[in-house]
């Protein structure tokens, strides 16, 4: 798997914010799976959108969806309260269920396999210490006017990654 191009839409944030809660709308693409790649993220605060998106060549779907939260954390103040919104079980699952399980059998599944995107699972979980964060799941393709757009940025890495 190759690393992320990332691109800023409309940021930075400033950093004198008084806000003390983010809502956060990720989403992964791929055109195959795996595939060229692409993830998007839309943040609401103080009443402004801030976009930003990336790519990878050869990825997977499951990867880009958690590369667009790992991406957005990376960018919040680590004592603002994150609401985030995914419409990927997968990684909604995986932080609020799975997560704490995986690390006590020392990253296998309940199959006894060993857990894929462990790597990412992994930077996530050191992302997500010490936060305040609620994994909300959204219904993806459903007229989520930020879940759509998260989306079409995603889509927009996918093709961004394909000009490579």
């Amino acid at each position: 798997m190759t690393t992320s191009s990332f691109h800023t839409i409309y940021g930075p944030f400033e950093e004198n914010t008084n806000a003390s809660e983010i809502y956060v709308y990720t989403d992964g693409a791929c055109s195959g799976n795996p595939g060229p790649g692409g993830w998007g993220t839309v943040f609401l605060f103080q009443e402004k959108e801030h976009l930003i998106f990336g790519s990878a060549s050869d990825t997977t779907n499951n990867r880009m969806e958690m590369l667009a939260a790992i991406e957005a954390l990376k960018f919040i103040p680590i004592e603002m309260t994150v609401q985030l919104y995914t419409d990927s079980q997968y990684l909604k699952n995986g932080m609020t269920v799975w997560l704490e399980g995986w690390k006590k059998r020392n990253w296998v599944n309940s199959k006894k396999e060993p857990v894929k995107n462990k790597d990412l699972w992994e930077e996530l979980d050191n992302l997500a210490q010490n936060r305040k964060i609620i994994w909300n799941w959204v219904r993806g393709h459903d007229g989520n006017l930020y879940n759509e757009k998260a989306d079409m940025l995603a889509r927009r890495g996918v093709i961004a990654s394909q000009m490579k």
